[in-house]
């Protein structure tokens, strides 16, 4: 009777904030929305998170945090590419029509008609919207159609200068001849920001929606000269238990996986990734330097929102395209399905609208976002999204929730094409195609190869993702349970290679 009760309460609650924020939507005050999307930045580097080092500090983040909702677990995508395609489509990566690589990398391309941007439909609704920074999704950037205004670095069009990521960047302002563009990127960007936010570029009637795509803290990791290090070299940074083989449990691409080689006196370096050469100690603290110039980032739009008068309505959202592995069963990547490779902070901060100083246990997708968006903005849906409004947890984010998270990694096929499942490993940094399903404390991976584990953890006991529990009998029924739940949501989600999953156990 209890349980029926608070939940009843608990819609009631919805439903009289859902009816207020139809008011206010009615009336014209609809809110600004301040994405900042950061790139391979792990949720390791934002002390208000759990699993940050005792030395990492990000004040402005954390008052961001404080301002508003904090997520614990937050799967944004698995790797660039189609992170940022899911935000633009509201669809995961199998549900991407018509994009695909294409080229010299990280050229890409998709067809705008089958393909269409949510941007378009949030146009038509009153809003002018804005995109700044890194573009990792087809060629055409939408300049015109999507966005209003735009100043883009478009690797995909310029693959030969796709890894500048801190200088020297081939930059197109509002659909023009690109030009190459000196200073350091993460600063570039915030003050092109500003200069947005204090009006310069939109029409100050309406409201905005602006999407900062910063390129920190991918690598080459590279930290602003104010930051270089600030950190001191000798600080402590421990190595994963499963740094080095052997990894049981583990499935075929992960146990022998060489991400490091072994130095002298418990020293390891990085193999043939991002950073390579580097020792552990010291990419880890570059990195987190790296990232600090994203928190002074963070602090100068906050203070510029709040000059201008425009936080009180404004959504921020602060989130990355998914996490970085720095050891863990030994990558040095995203890609893989381990919190340690994908994992990213996920903040909103909205006043009025969403509790100041709170944080949810429930796990969400990147996906969530944009039919979130859309419920705040009082805009209709413009066609089926894969992910659910998180208004609900937003305004009650300390209540329990059966939310769950459903990410797929299809490497670099999108979409139909996706309906041929490969044999073997993909080539993209030799991980295989995965479906993960996250709800409550369990995670489900099935991993898409005939014959390969499926792996089930508890992430509240076992955080790091060291014990399958898929080959525990004892835990049998709850592998069965979450395999039926991620397979139901592949057919909710309209999954192409649902019918072709190579589970005999099934």
């Amino acid at each position: 009777m209890g349980v029926i009760m608070n939940t009843l309460i608990t819609s009631l609650k919805s439903l009289l904030l859902g009816l207020c924020l139809a008011q206010v939507l009615s009336a014209g005050d609809k809110p600004n929305i301040l994405y900042i999307f950061t790139d391979d930045q792990s949720d390791r580097t934002v002390s208000s998170y759990e699993r940050s080092l005792p030395w990492v500090n990000t004040p402005n983040i954390d008052q961001l945090a404080a301002s508003g909702v904090r997520f614990k677990s937050a799967y944004t995508g698995s790797w660039c590419m189609p992170s940022r395609a899911t935000f633009l489509t509201g669809h995961l990566q199998y549900g991407v029509e018509s994009m695909s690589m294409e080229g010299q990398y990280p050229s890409s391309s998709y067809d705008p008609e089958q393909c269409p941007f949510w941007m378009r439909t949030f146009k038509e609704a009153g809003y002018t919207t804005a995109q700044i920074g890194k573009w990792h999704t087809g060629v055409d950037a939408g300049y015109g159609r999507d966005w209003d205004f735009q100043i883009v670095w478009n690797r995909p069009r310029h693959p030969e200068n796709s890894g500048a990521y801190y200088s020297d960047q081939m930059l197109s302002f509002n659909g023009g001849e690109p030009v190459m563009t000196p200073g350091y990127t993460t600063d570039n960007y915030t003050e092109w920001a500003v200069e947005y936010l204090e009006g310069k570029g939109r029409d100050p009637d309406k409201p905005w929606l602006l999407w900062m795509c910063y390129g920190a803290t991918h690598g080459p990791f590279t930290p602003a000269d104010r930051h270089k290090d600030t950190i001191p070299e000798d600080t402590e940074v421990p190595k994963p238990v499963d740094l080095f083989p052997p990894r049981p449990g583990k499935p075929e691409y992960v146990k022998n996986r060489a991400g490091y080689r072994r130095g002298e006196n418990g020293t390891a370096y990085v193999q043939n990734r991002p950073g390579n050469g580097w020792e552990h100690q010291e990419g880890v603290i570059t990195y987190q330097e790296t990232a600090q110039g994203l928190d002074d980032a963070v602090g100068t739009l906050v203070e510029t929102l709040k000059a201008t008068g425009q936080l009180e309505n404004t959504m921020i959202i602060y989130t990355s395209d998914q996490g970085f592995a720095w050891g863990q069963h030994g990558f040095q990547h995203k890609v893989a399905p381990y919190d340690a490779n994908i994992a990213s902070p996920f903040i909103v901060s909205y006043p009025g609208f969403v509790p100041e100083g709170k944080v949810s246990s429930t796990p969400i997708g990147g996906h969530d976002l944009v039919p979130t968006l859309f419920h705040y903005a009082g805009v209709d849906l413009p066609w089926k999204m894969h992910g659910r409004n998180l208004a609900p947890l937003l305004e009650n984010p300390e209540e329990p929730s059966d939310h769950s998270v459903l990410l797929a990694f299809t490497g670099r096929t999108y979409g139909s094409d996706t309906s041929k499942l490969p044999k073997g490993v993909d080539s993209h940094a030799d991980v295989p195609w995965w479906v993960s399903y996250r709800v409550h404390e369990y995670k489900y991976i099935m991993n898409l190869i005939e014959g390969e584990v499926e792996e089930l953890y508890n992430l509240e006991r076992d955080p790091d993702e060291l014990h399958n529990l898929a080959l525990d009998p004892g835990h049998a029924d709850v592998l069965s349970r979450l395999r039926k739940a991620a397979i139901a949501e592949m057919v909710r989600t309209d999954c192409p290679f649902v019918d072709k999953i190579p589970l005999k156990r099934m």
